[in-house]
Parts: structure tokens; sequence; C-alpha cells
């Protein structure tokens, strides 16, 4: 009787610590679409490889006046496709659509934001300040 006992409250510890990690690094918090001027595109890392990148965005708009805002969008790619396109593209307007994770894994990237698709790559002169690109 107290092995079965034992083998239950162990059954549950690990179905438990498998949802808590399950949640904290894979569970898509969020998904979304962001556009902007390519600042870098690097593969990085000490034991795991992966392309990072970050992304400028436009405007200055903040909550608070006279405070700064930071218009940098950092984030990782897994897709070497995808890569190797972002990796011709610095300094280029580009719009990427990504999944965000609550916290990064080594093998996945340094960043909670992860590049799923890239929707658009044009040149710095196809866009204008403050309006919308047209297709």
């Amino acid at each position: 009787m107290k092995r079965k006992t034992v083998v239950i409250a162990s059954l549950i510890v690990v179905i438990i610590l498998a949802i808590f990690l399950w949640w904290r690094y894979y569970f898509v918090f969020g998904e979304g679409v962001k556009a902007g001027t390519l600042n870098f595109f690097v593969k990085k890392g000490y034991v795991f490889k992966t392309w990072e990148g970050r992304l400028i965005q436009e405007g200055f708009k903040t909550p608070a006046p006279g405070a700064m805002q930071s218009n940098e969008f950092e984030f990782s790619v897994l897709d070497d496709s995808i890569a190797g396109i972002l990796e011709r593209s610095g300094g280029r307007f580009v719009e990427l659509r990504y999944k965000e994770y609550l916290h990064p894994i080594p093998w996945r990237g340094m960043s909670e934001y992860v590049v799923i698709e890239l929707i658009d790559v044009r040149s710095s002169e196809e866009t204008t300040p403050g309006s919308l690109p047209m297709k």
C-alpha cells in the first residue's frame, strides 16, 4: 500500500513538473507582426548557435512626456531559409511574423520572440516615414 502511494505521488509530481515546464518554455503567449529596419542579424552562441537579430521600429511616441522609449525589437530565428534572406537584408525595411514565448531556451534562441515568417523585405527608399507601405 505504501509503495503504491509513493508511485502515485511521484507520478503526480512528474505531471505537474511537465505541465510547468511546457507552460514556461513552450506555451505561445502571443503572436503578431513587427515592421522596421533590420539593424543587425547574426548567428551566435557558445553551445547552441542560433540566429539573433534586431529590428529598429520608427516613431518616438511615449506614454509619459519627456521619457524615452526603446523602439528596438530583438528576435530569434529557427528557420534557415528565413535566416538566409534576413542575413542579406541588413538596413532594409522588413515585416516579420513572430511568436512570443514566456522564456527563451538555449536551442531556440536568446529571445522570447521567435520569427516564424518573413512577410516582406523592401529597401528603405520604398517606404516613407509615417506612412504605410503600399502593395
